[in-house]
């Protein structure tokens, strides 16, 4: 089965977009105490999530324990809910043949963000991996979008549409591996029409101040994701990680009417 049918699959059985994000402060007493914290989460959060996506940069923070907690936190996912690290890795073709290699062989995690700035013959080892999916930074949330992402070339495309370029070369070559794009929520509005509809990964949403409305105009067919981290994990008050996880859920739900 193809990762973006997957996606779709899980989807269909919860309802539900949301892509729980796992971001641990680094600060909050190591990884002996994510470890718990992070536990608690993905079992309250699961029955609302589409996909979690765990962010390399926290566990990274942790240094070497960190990484052990991602890897014994993936090889405890639930089976049936998607895993989308979010790695950004961006490299010449030799190494990234062992990004992939440790992604997608080594932790089996579903999908891997990738920085397309070296070429499609850096993501090319990413390419022919049964059932696995790519999601290309195409136009991020940040103000930064618009140093690059968003400039626009002599012949009237913007950056970002070189980037949309690769997914569709790799589709049009009949690659095993899915591509989608990251499109930040903040910065949507203007570029959707001009994105494939592919997978998206969509952050923005909740701390960052992104609106659904947009993307829920677009009226994509694509099995898009909505990312929620600090909303879930630090909101800050009462609330279990499951009640703000199905708040979040039943937000997104409304805003696509079936």
């Amino acid at each position: 089965m193809r990762y973006a049918q997957r996606l779709q699959q899980r989807i269909d059985k919860t309802g539900s977009r949301l892509c729980v994000g796992l971001d641990p402060r680094p600060g909050d007493g190591g990884a002996a105490a994510a470890r718990d914290f992070l536990r608690q989460v993905i079992d309250e959060t699961a029955a609302f999530a589409a996909a979690f996506k765990p962010n390399m940069a926290y566990f990274e923070a942790m240094g070497i324990e960190g990484i052990r907690l991602l890897e014994e936190l993936l090889a405890k996912m639930p089976d049936d809910v998607p895993v989308i690290l979010d790695a950004k890795r961006s490299d010449i073709g030799e190494t990234q043949k062992y990004y992939a290699q440790g992604y997608f062989g080594g932790w089996n995690v579903d999908a891997v963000t990738l920085n397309p700035f070296l070429g499609y013959d850096s993501i090319e080892p990413f390419l022919d991996w049964e059932g696995k999916g790519i999601y290309l930074l195409a136009v991020t949330s940040n103000a930064g979008s618009a140093d690059f992402q968003r400039q626009k070339l002599a012949d009237g495309r913007s950056v970002f549409e070189l980037v949309t370029a690769l997914g569709e070369r790799a589709c049009h070559e009949g690659c095993k591996t899915d591509v989608g794009y990251v499109v930040g929520l903040t910065n949507a509005a203007d570029v959707l029409e001009k994105i494939p509809d592919a997978p998206l990964l969509v952050p923005g949403l909740g701390a960052q101040g992104g609106d659904l409305a947009s993307l829920a105009a677009a009226a994509r067919s694509a099995p898009d994701v909505i990312n929620v981290s600090r909303g879930i994990l630090y909101a800050g008050d009462s609330r279990s990680f499951a009640q703000r996880a199905q708040e979040w859920a039943e937000k997104i739900s409304a805003a696509f009417p079936a």
